[in-house]
């Protein structure tokens, strides 16, 4: 069974790294669909790519589904550039059938407009000071390759996993007030647009909320977070936790299974366990 929404909005899938989920947003998208795909920036990491990143077979699979979705008319998908695919930048506006790919995008919903981004222009580091932002970058994807091994560790002695780069951001103070300045930024921004929310990526911090009455929507990544940000048929919007979504996935599973052998059990014979 699928799940149908009117809207899905990806972002920081950062294919090209090793730390990159592709196998699992596609497993992701075969089970969800929409009549909107929007991919929201970085989801190729070209900084990477030009250092030592690899790329594999799954990022291939990730374009081939996509390519298959916008091809055969089943939803259109808008691929906006983010600071790490910044290589698009030479290629934008273009439009392939119901494939496009932008700098940004103005979304229309049930009853309300959003402003579409992925939120690095607003950064001023990223905008102003890219050496600095490639210097982070070197830290960030060494937090990575950290968590990458110490969940493994936790893993073998069944423990849950545990983002230590998350957990560095949220203690650092500088960190926690530049995210409180871009969303108050990117709210502006929206304001300006006469639009009523802002959708944005960048920042790897998946959210819905309101702030000064404007709707501030982050889709969050595909390197930690595993996310998605989904609009239903009547407007609302909500973030879809990969993990969370497979648990509620199996466990359906494991009823479903368990009525179906509970159908040829003999009369007043149950299945236990």
């Amino acid at each position: 069974m699928k799940t149908y929404y009117r809207t899905i909005v990806l972002s920081d899938i950062h294919l090209g790294t090793q730390t990159s989920k592709a196998k699992e947003v596609v497993h992701f998208l075969k089970r969800h669909k929409c009549d909107t795909l929007i991919l929201n920036g970085d989801i190729i990491d070209g900084w990477q790519l030009k250092k030592s990143g690899k790329w594999r077979k799954q990022h291939t699979n990730f374009f081939k589904h996509i390519i298959n979705l916008a091809s055969k008319n089943k939803c259109d998908v808008i691929y906006l550039r983010g600071n790490h695919d910044d290589f698009l930048e030479e290629m934008i506006p273009f439009t392939f059938g119901r494939f496009q790919i932008k700098k940004y995008y103005i979304h229309f919903g049930v009853e309300k407009k959003y402003f579409v981004t992925h939120g690095d222009m607003f950064d001023s580091i990223t905008s102003k000071l890219k050496w600095i932002a490639k210097l982070g970058d070197v830290g960030y994807t060494f937090l990575l390759w950290f968590n990458h091994h110490y969940n493994k560790y936790r893993e073998k002695r069944g423990l849950p996993y545990y983002s230590v780069s998350q957990a560095v951001k949220a203690k650092v103070k500088s960190a926690v007030s530049f995210i409180d300045d871009y969303e108050k930024q990117l709210v502006k921004v929206a304001r300006s647009r006469k639009c009523h929310g802002i959708i944005c990526g960048h920042i790897h911090q998946p959210v819905v909320k309101t702030i000064d009455n404007i709707e501030y929507l982050n889709s969050g990544d595909w390197v930690e977070s595993l996310t998605a940000l989904v609009e239903d048929f009547e407007g609302n919007w909500k973030i879809v936790y990969y993990h969370d979504w497979i648990k509620l996935e199996e466990a359906i599973k494991k009823v479903s299974l368990k009525k179906d052998i509970d159908d040829i059990l003999p009369p007043g014979v149950t299945l236990q366990g």
